[in-house]
């Protein structure tokens, strides 16, 4: 089975796995009442064999097969189709519709740099677009295979076959990866060997290492291992002009960092084919726990006083109220009638102890080598214990290592009953915290209002420094029949504008793409997009490299 056929081209992940609801028996009733559902309608994607994709200029494939061999080139439906888009929620709602008006002419499979480099070199020539390809789990439009008016078509160029880790410098603590290595695969590698990359984002299971870095990525335990940014030692792009590795050095005065502007490119700059990556010793203990607090701005303090004192928690991760009641809502029921009691007593201490029945969850996880460990988690439950914090154990926090790739499967279940969700997040210092979470949240909830429909937002904060913290908003209503995407568009621009007008970045980690590029140019600034227009002219004259993205 080729991997298309493993993966939904509809939706997230393998083709036989949902989102187990079967003991969640609250959440529906849940849902219902804050969404104001008050029909059963479902909306399912197209059968796939009613989907007629424009024609594929097949005849531009064949002159690829030279370079690759025959079994390299595809124009077949599934392999353009899966390749026309990412898993954004605007993707989501046109090719479940079968609206895809621009897929890949075809799709190349390359085996190694030197075949991408005269891939790139021959798209040049005949003035065809490229988009890069790695996991195809772009949430903010990246991935749509657009072309420009010169162009004579568009290919997409799937790096899945290097996939390997080239070699470990033991000393330095550097790992030589492909770019086309998924997550599972790259941790699997590494960990036989005793070391961890460390980068978990919630994509993890089906994204590349390529993708994480041209969206300069975070990852679930960044605060210990760092952004993608902060691992990559160097990394080799290749563009149609020539291939470049830049100096793996562990820092640098010589002006300014060619590899940082190449990091979050997207694509546009050339292609990621491998990267040497700063990887750590597998740590031998893991300690994740849950944590209640009676607010939001409780714990938002106890995480920055952490920080501040110079901890590095793997994982510090706050739920606001209703995210709190969501999760509490979906946790599977119990079977067990002494849980049962036992869930009593804890609602009844809470109650007693001045938490109200919205507290709010923090998952704390920490990760070591050595015993060490107790004397970081010591210091850090005594912060949160003087932010009125409740140490709940080992238990919560171990659910939530355990299920956190899983959540993106519910998608593909709440879209099928018509039910609009989407991810926006967002950073600020945490002097604008306050201000930027409150306004960004009432944005959207006036903006889902605004079409009659009840609105549910939720946020966490997802990642935190020394300076200020990461906000990472859910939002779910009913969807507008026959106006789902009028409707997103509405609700998008307005949290979009909200970030801007209050001093926050368009984008934590999510990157740009085609979603993000309007208010990425207010943030940037006339004059720095006019000096990436010219870098990108330089890399690329014929501008065949992912049009369409970051600095349209």
């Amino acid at each position: 089975m080729s991997q298309e056929e493993k993966l939904k081209w509809y939706g997230w992940g393998l083709v036989n796995k949902t989102f187990d609801l079967s003991r969640r028996h609250n959440f529906w009733p849940f849902l219902r009442e804050k969404l104001e559902l008050t029909s059963n309608e479902t909306s399912l994607p197209i059968d796939i064999s009613e989907i007629k994709l424009p024609a594929s200029e097949s005849s531009l494939a064949s002159k690829f097969e030279s370079l690759l061999g025959a079994n390299a080139v595809s124009c077949d439906t599934l392999a353009r189709l899966t390749h026309s888009m990412g898993k954004s929620y605007l993707d989501l709602i046109r090719i479940r519709k079968g609206q895809i008006k621009s897929p890949p002419d075809f799709v190349l499979y390359p085996e190694t740099e030197d075949q991408v480099l005269k891939i790139l070199q021959l798209a040049n020539d005949l003035k065809i677009a490229v988009v890069p390809f790695g996991g195809g789990t772009s949430v903010v439009g990246g991935l749509e295979a657009l072309k420009d008016s010169g162009h004579k078509a568009v290919l997409s160029l799937d790096l899945g076959s290097l996939n390997k880790v080239v070699s470990i410098d033991e000393t330095s603590l550097l790992a030589t990866i492909e770019a086309g290595m998924m997550g599972p695969a790259l941790e699997k590698s590494l960990q036989a060997q005793g070391y961890t990359l460390g980068h978990y984002p919630q994509s993890f299971e089906f994204s590349s290492l390529g993708g994480w870095i041209a969206a300069r990525s975070a990852g679930q335990q960044s605060n210990k291992y760092g952004r993608v940014e902060d691992m990559v030692s160097s990394l080799t792009i290749v563009n149609p002009l020539e291939l470049i590795t830049t100096l793996d050095a562990p820092a640098s005065a010589a002006g300014p960092s060619i590899k940082q502007l190449l990091i979050g490119s997207e694509g546009i700059f050339g292609v990621i084919t491998k990267a040497k990556m700063r990887v750590h010793k597998l740590p031998s203990i893991k300690n994740y726990r849950g944590i209640l607090f009676k607010d939001f701005f409780s714990g938002a303090q106890a995480i920055r006083t952490i920080i501040q004192l110079g901890l590095e928690p793997a994982t510090i991760r706050l739920s606001d109220e209703l995210e709190t009641g969501a999760f509490m809502k979906m946790r599977p029921e119990s079977e067990s009638m002494l849980e049962n009691a036992l869930s009593r007593s804890v609602k009844w201490y809470l109650k007693n102890r001045g938490y109200n029945e919205s507290p709010c969850l923090m998952i704390l996880g920490f990760e070591a080598s050595d015993n060490n460990i107790k004397k970081d988690v010591g210091v850090a439950l005594e912060i949160c214990k003087n932010f009125d914090g409740l140490d709940l154990g080992l238990r919560v926090g171990q659910h939530w290592y355990k299920d956190r790739f899983a959540l993106p499967y519910l998608r593909d279940t709440l879209l099928d009953n018509m039910i609009m969700i989407d991810t926006l997040e967002t950073a600020t210092t945490w002097s604008n915290f306050a201000n930027l979470y409150k306004a960004v949240q009432n944005a959207l909830i006036s903006s889902i209002k605004s079409r009659n429909c009840s609105p549910m937002v939720f946020c966490h904060i997802s990642h935190s420094y020394h300076d200020g913290a990461s906000l990472y908003f859910t939002l779910l209503a009913k969807q507008i029949k026959g106006f789902e995407i009028e409707q997103w568009y509405e609700v998008k621009r307005a949290a979009s504008d909200a970030i801007i007008k209050n001093g926050g970045t368009i984008s934590h980690h999510h990157g740009v793409g085609r979603d993000h590029a309007p208010w990425a140019q207010l943030e940037h600034g006339k004059l720095a997009i006019a000096a990436l227009n010219k870098v990108k002219q330089v890399f690329d004259p014929q501008g065949i490299l992912n049009p369409g993205k970051l600095i349209t």
